[in-house]
């Protein structure tokens, strides 16, 4: 719980690009041996638990969810979506962002959950940390076009 209060201090400054600033909490959560929570997925198929964080390769899946989630984008997109980058507080260009975005571990958890269950399977997505703004809508927009219940 700590860590929430620099995590939020950071975010302040760096919704208003205060990089310097935001290095400086940074620092400040290191030299204290202050770690920010790993954001987590989870999604239970068949009795098996299968967890995933942001841009994780370690699914003996990989490149089939990786696959699936390339082919979602493309849906969404093509459907209007567009990558919320705002919502990516770090001081890297807007392709770097979107890239960002995409890997987020819920959405890793989706693709996962598409390619492993036949089509109408509802899928239960559970998290420990609160959904972002951009996979909400992501999410929100995929079970439309696959016609699927993603909770």
């Amino acid at each position: 719980q700590l860590s929430s209060a620099y995590v939020v201090l950071s975010n302040i400054y760096a919704s208003v690009a205060r990089w310097e600033d935001v290095g400086e909490v940074r620092k400040a959560m290191v030299s204290r041996s202050i770690q920010k929570e790993t954001a987590f997925s989870w999604i239970e198929l068949y009795n098996k638990v299968h967890e995933f964080v942001v841009s994780d390769r370690s699914h003996p899946q990989t490149e089939e969810i990786y696959t699936e989630l390339e082919r979602l984008i493309k849906q969404l997109k093509d459907a209007g979506y567009t990558p919320d980058t705002k919502l990516i507080l770090h001081d890297v260009d807007e392709e770097k962002k979107e890239h960002l975005l995409s890997y987020h571990s819920e959405k890793l958890a989706v693709a996962f959950g598409l390619i492993s269950t036949p089509f109408g399977t509802p899928l239960h997505i559970i998290k420990n940390l609160r959904v972002c703004g951009d996979c909400h809508t992501a999410i929100k927009l995929t079970s439309k076009i696959v016609g699927r219940e993603i909770v």
